[in-house]
């Protein structure tokens, strides 16, 4: 998926990359897999503020994502790509054989046109949804399950994807995107290929109003704040603020902040690798 660098006709647009959207094929989503949102603002139930630097924003309606893939031997013919705002991956619009329509998240390489299919039996193909008992050593893939039938929660955001490395016993090995190796259970499901739109990275905003669009607020950085709002306050003059840390005092680089207790630390092969150099 290919950036654009704008020109810069205004301020707004002389520093800004954007999205090329090559990909996307529509700009009209499926109404029947539409359904309602309601924006807190970061908000909860009394009406104070919980979270921190949300609100406003271009007003959104969810699109209906099958994330579990349970329509086994029913081979579907992708009919568009579609572009989603609440996710940063491409979604890709599916007519079963049987007439019914549904959204999955879109692997790099899918083309309006194919033919995907999940469950027993099905080839190790891209978009396809295998069992990890089924899928071939080595393969790329996203969209993974933790539980037997929850649905897909590993590898879903834009560009990302993971390998299996091996089988033993139940459970299968996956290296997942942040570099740690898992054991999963080879019950789980699991869609071939790396999830679409891989540049989402690279773009940028260009102005602060293009953020408000999204929905985020102004952020204020800690050292610019009073020692009562925040550990990295006060101070004469630009006083660098200490060690980074956050509002609630967790120390930003090097603290552990995994609960050791966690029941699925047992599954956990080789741990994520560290940014710290």
């Amino acid at each position: 998926m290919p950036v654009k660098k704008f020109s810069p006709v205004t301020p707004g647009t002389r520093f800004r990359v954007g999205n090329a959207y090559s990909e996307v094929t529509t700009s009209e989503p499926e109404k029947s897999l539409l359904a309602p949102m309601r924006k807190t603002g970061g908000r909860n139930k009394d009406g104070k503020m919980t979270v921190r630097q949300k609100g406003g924003g271009h007003k959104r309606r969810y699109r209906v994502i099958d994330f579990k893939r349970d329509k086994d031997g029913v081979p579907a013919t992708v009919k568009s790509i579609e572009y989603d705002p609440n996710r940063t991956a491409f979604i890709a619009l599916l007519f079963y054989a049987d007439g019914e329509k549904r959204y999955m998240i879109a692997p790099q390489g899918l083309q309006v046109g194919d033919t995907v299919v999940s469950g027993k039996g099905a080839s190790p193909e891209t978009g396809n949804t295998l069992f990890l008992s089924d899928i071939p050593l080595g393969s790329v893939i996203h969209a993974i399950e933790l539980q037997p039938g929850q649905g897909a929660a590993i590898a879903r955001s834009a560009g990302t994807n993971a390998t299996l490395m091996g089988r033993e016993g139940r459970y299968a090995s996956v290296k997942l995107p942040s570099g740690e190796v898992r054991r999963i259970l080879q019950t789980c499901k699991a869609t071939i290929g790396s999830t679409s739109n891989p540049d989402h990275g690279l773009q940028v905003l260009g102005k602060a109003g293009r953020k408000r669009w999204i929905g985020r607020r102004p952020r204020v950085r800690g050292v610019a704040m009073n020692p009562v709002d925040h550990p990295m306050g006060g101070g004469e003059g630009r006083a660098s603020g200490g060690h980074p840390r956050s509002r609630t005092g967790i120390m930003a680089k090097g603290q552990k902040t995994r609960n050791n207790k966690k029941h699925s630390t047992k599954l956990i092969i080789s741990k994520r690798k560290s940014r710290n150099k």
